[in-house]
């Protein structure tokens, strides 16, 4: 199976996209060759803009390139894009409803040797507490793809997580669509719902367990917000148990996003799988996703405290 970061695939998706719409525009903070938007650049340098190490004045560029009729890409690490520059996410971009995509990468402890200081693992619940603000995970590469062209197709603001670690490029394309997740293994026992680079890390742990006789559904949520509710009861339901994986804190991401969606509707065993309200720290990327327990092994572990 190859490997390709969805950053990468980012910036290869975006200078696609802007073959086909003209309106299409990037902006970065001086960072495109880290989040890729360097593929588009070189294609269009005319609509690509450096607004320098100014992330707050880069949303608010965006912001007034959306009133006249362009779609924005907005790009930097997810540590200065939903952090840093949250306010004007809030009341430049989502309050008045604008056309404003935000594709940040480097999110998760994946960063690696960045260390806690830009590892974000609370962008997914800041950006999903925003109203109107669809929340967008993909998994790998191919489905970073589909998510940018489906972006530029939604009218109104798009939070879009990207990773700067290398992931695994599954053989089978998925269908995409918003507010749609996606099956990838059915299971019996147990319904493990994930996002991000932990689809492909809870697909392996699901191997793992079919040895020992655990039947695990594994499904994809690609979109944290608007969530496909209906999904999540149904494997609830069918299962009993429920498991949620992520590279991003357990409060405020996609366990809590699937706990609401099933609180008071489905009664079932729950159990939340990320980053335990605590900062990230500096090492190899897969070093750091062991000391936080989130690789194939770890997560199955964890799935079977629930069984």
């Amino acid at each position: 199976m190859s490997e390709k970061a969805t950053r990468a695939a980012y910036g290869e998706a975006l200078a696609e996209l802007g073959a086909v719409n003209s309106k299409v525009v990037a902006l970065d903070a001086d960072l495109a060759h880290a989040t890729m938007t360097v593929t588009f650049k070189n294609a269009y340098p005319d609509r690509h803009f450096n607004a320098g190490i100014a992330e707050a004045n880069m949303v608010g560029m965006a912001a007034g390139m959306a009133t006249m009729g362009l779609v924005p890409f907005c790009s930097t690490f997810a540590m200065f894009g939903a952090g840093r520059a949250y306010e004007q996410v809030r009341n430049s971009v989502a309050y008045p409803h604008l056309n404003v995509k935000l594709a940040m990468s480097h999110a998760g402890v994946s960063v690696g040797e960045d260390g806690g200081s830009h590892q974000c693992v609370e962008d997914l619940a800041l950006m999903r507490a925003i109203p109107g603000m669809t929340v967008i995970c993909p998994a790998d590469a191919n489905e970073t793809r589909r998510a940018v062209f489906a972006a530029a197709e939604l009218d109104g603001p798009v939070y879009l997580r990207l990773a700067r670690l290398a992931s695994p490029v599954f053989e089978d394309e998925q269908p995409f669509t918003i507010g749609k997740a996606n099956v990838l293994r059915e299971g019996s026992d147990v319904a493990v719902f994930a996002t991000g680079l932990m689809v492909s890390e809870s697909l392996a742990a699901a191997k793992l367990l079919e040895a020992q006789g655990v039947s695990a559904a594994v499904i994809n949520v690609h979109t944290i917000k608007p969530l496909d509710a209906e999904c999540v009861a149904a494997y609830a339901r069918k299962c009993g148990k429920v498991v949620t994986v992520e590279e991003h804190s357990v409060i405020g991401g996609l366990g809590d996003a699937v706990a609401d969606a099933l609180l008071g509707k489905v009664d079932c065993a729950f159990h939340k799988i990320g980053v335990q309200d605590r900062f990230g720290q500096s090492g190899k990327a897969k070093a750091v996703l062991e000391e936080y327990g989130l690789t194939a092994p770890q997560i199955a572990e964890g799935i079977r405290s629930v069984l």
